[in-house]
């Protein structure tokens, strides 16, 4: 199927799959039209049965121009109908790797997000401030203040779904400044996760990023605590339309580094035991998640996309020939995220 020329899409600035999707797109090279958010121009336009963002408008298998949400498969669908410039490492299993650390991304660092946006009284109120103008500027502060409240109780009220509460809050901030550590210095060697050009993992981390490091004061400082050099990297990957790509710009098997694995092992070390016990507790019917995470207990409710994530993790490692998936078990070897597979 033949993608439009553009491709239109809803999108929103504070919207972290938004970002990744639309600097995706400007590094691909990939024409597109993005329609903001509750505009009369997005009025227009079909919704999802689950509205999500970004949502883009494709063609189903009859040519029909439908709504089409969630980011990881729409990179892969695009991949198959746009040549050239792929985001996909072509190697079976450097693009495992990039697959398991852009869930880290979309999953776990989201959950900093969220929590870092609303959970602290400045951030939550600059983005329940902000956030209703971006749908409508031309207002008087008096008509936009009710839709500021109803956004900010509304996400304030969310916080358990993703996690975030007063004890698991520690876990979720230390996860945050160790991760920017981790991947400064691995962009100390590397200008991206996987060599020279950008990944999909590389897009999905961006994709936070734009959140954690430009828009929430408190993550903001954090960032520039932590590492410049994290902050400018975010604000050049958004625009990589001029960067020349060649096949060899990506690593091999035999040049993983220490930094790279580093990086693995904080995957390991929150994210995977987050997965696995949400999928346990998904099959048990239970109504709350209790397990621990860095050597702290961890309580939220259940949450279904993400048992979809580890079985699709899983279905990916299988999928691999057997002498893939042995390098890949012995590159995860001693990271934590072994645990996903048992």
């Amino acid at each position: 199927m033949t993608l439009p020329d553009p491709v239109t899409f809803i999108g929103a600035p504070g919207s972290p799959y938004t970002r990744k999707m639309r600097a995706l797109l400007r590094y691909r090279r990939i024409p597109y039209i993005q329609v903001q958010q509750m505009s009369p121009e997005a009025a227009l336009l079909p919704l999802p049965k689950v509205p999500l963002l970004p949502t883009f408008y494709l063609p189903d298998e009859h040519g029909k121009i439908v709504p089409v949400t969630d980011s990881t498969p729409l990179i892969r669908r695009f991949e198959k109908e746009v040549e050239g410039r792929s985001a996909l490492p072509p190697d079976p299993v450097i693009e495992f790797l990039d697959f398991l650390i852009e869930d880290y991304a979309d999953e776990w660092l989201t959950k900093c997000m969220f929590h870092y946006r609303w959970y602290h009284k400045a951030d939550a109120k600059k983005a329940g401030a902000v956030l209703p103008h971006w749908i409508r500027i031309d207002v008087t502060d008096e008509q936009i203040a009710p839709m500021q409240k109803a956004i900010t109780e509304r996400q304030v009220s969310r916080l358990g779904v993703v996690g975030s509460n007063e004890g698991t809050a520690p876990v979720i901030e230390e996860s945050y400044r160790r991760f920017l550590r981790l991947f400064d210095a691995h962009l100390q060697t590397s200008r991206f996760l996987f060599g020279g050009r950008p990944s999909a993992a590389d897009f999905a981390l961006a994709g936070q990023l734009t959140c954690l490091a430009f828009f929430d004061p408190t993550p903001a400082a954090v960032t520039i605590e932590e590492s410049f050099r994290v902050y400018a990297w975010v604000e050049a990957i958004e625009e990589l339309s001029g960067l020349p790509v060649r096949r060899e710009d990506w690593i091999e098997q035999d040049a993983i580094s220490p930094t790279l694995r580093a990086l693995l092992s904080e995957v390991g070390l929150v994210h995977a035991p987050f997965l696995k016990a949400n999928a346990e507790a998904l099959a048990r019917g239970d109504q709350q998640l209790e397990t621990e995470i860095d050597g702290r207990p961890w309580v939220q409710h259940p949450f279904p996309y993400q048992g979809k994530c580890l079985r699709w993790i899983r279905e990916a490692r299988e999928a691999l020939s057997s002498a893939d998936r042995s390098q890949v078990d012995a590159m995860l070897s001693g990271t934590g995220c072994e645990i996903l597979f048992e």
